[in-house]
């Protein structure tokens, strides 16, 4: 009696190659600086008409840059009040709601809560807890950039600096001095505004490149 045919073996799927080395600190400090949002693309929402407006123009886009800031806290027993701003950012423009400006916050927290817009950032664990203690919302379609680098092969967490470097050859400048500033001050200082609205923009920016990237699909 003659052996039944025999199924052929699927191919061993290919391995995934390496994932780049991400730059050291010298090695960043060597790069050109990457280009945030000049100040005039920057507003602070403090009406329910900016509001609006900026609900608008980001449900048009679709997807953003996304993060928040909190007041630094120093003590062991401080309790982490914030956020104290929410940053969304496009490609052109980026707008900041703080939470002391209530008129605002109705429409922050719909966009938060919107699946309709896409919100994109770096370790936004944290953001996504504080968000739910101060505003009673749970963020949706949020895509955190961290987990995809991890998903890339990357063992470490991979902030906006690193990823800036990894993906565009740049620097990316963050203040340690706008890092451990009063995000709850009532009036925001230029670097302020700059700082929080370009961790939102660069974080679009790496989206964006890495999502045309054959290997993330």
């Amino acid at each position: 009696m003659s052996e039944p045919p025999r199924t052929p073996e699927a191919p061993a799927p290919r391995p995934r190659p390496p994932a780049p080395a991400v730059p050291t600190r010298d090695e960043i400090a060597l790069l050109p600086q990457f280009e945030g949002l000049p100040l005039g693309a920057i507003s602070v929402v403090r009406t329910a008409a900016d509001a609006a407006r900026a609900r608008d123009a980001l449900l048009a886009a679709g997807v953003c840059g996304f993060d928040t800031e909190s007041k630094p806290t120093f003590r062991k027993d401080e309790v982490n009040t914030g956020p104290h701003v929410l940053q969304f950012a496009t490609r052109e423009h980026a707008w900041l709601f703080q939470t002391a400006h209530t008129d605002g916050l109705p429409v922050a927290a719909e966009l938060l809560a919107s699946t309709a817009l896409v919100k994109v950032g770096f370790g936004l664990d944290t953001d996504r807890t504080l968000i739910r203690k101060r505003l009673g919302v749970e963020p949706a379609a949020v895509i955190d950039l961290d987990h995809v680098f991890r998903r890339r092969g990357h063992r470490q967490s991979v902030g906006v600096k690193s990823a800036v470097a990894l993906v565009f050859g740049q620097r990316f400048v963050k203040s340690r001095k706008a890092t451990t500033s009063n995000w709850a001050a009532a009036r925001l200082t230029e670097a302020q505004l700059r700082y929080a609205a370009n961790d939102a923009y660069a974080a679009l920016r790496v989206h964006e490149a890495i999502s045309d990237s054959p290997s993330t699909r």
